[in-house]
């Protein structure tokens, strides 16, 4: 397998995207990716954007300039973390949800499948997981 990928941006700047050890998952140089970060091999992070130990990027995720991913934190598949965005620790993303630019996360958050937290959004726990709602 390939161990890198050059990206040509809109702008014609190539950025390269580094393999992640644990998963396979495409990560920018200039992205800080914890070694003990899962990232799926179809995911791909961002210049900028980082990932702590223990979180999990699912298929087909992106995280974008200046996102924070924090520890524990768990991505299902499709998910998209806009830029300088924060998932707080231990938070729960359901498949396709879309976290806008700016929009933070609190520790605990579980987000519904398809959901979509408006950029800049403040989303904080209400009720008890499962039945956390974002938003």
């Amino acid at each position: 397998m390939k161990r890198y990928e050059d990206l040509e941006t809109e702008d014609g700047k190539v950025v390269r995207y580094r393999r992640h050890e644990n998963g396979g998952g495409l990560v920018a140089a200039g992205a800080s990716v914890d070694p003990d970060a899962f990232v799926a091999d179809t995911a791909w992070i961002d210049p900028g954007a980082h990932v702590e130990a223990g979180a999990h990027i699912g298929p087909h995720g992106w995280v974008e300039p200046g996102a924070v991913v924090a520890s524990g934190a768990r991505l299902g598949s499709h998910v998209h973390v806009g830029r300088d965005a924060l998932v707080g620790s231990a938070a729960r993303l359901g498949a396709r949800v879309d976290v806008g630019a700016g929009a933070q996360l609190a520790r605990g958050v579980v987000v519904e499948p398809e959901a979509h937290v408006p950029a800049g959004a403040q989303v904080v726990r209400r009720g008890f997981a499962p039945h956390v709602l974002a938003a």
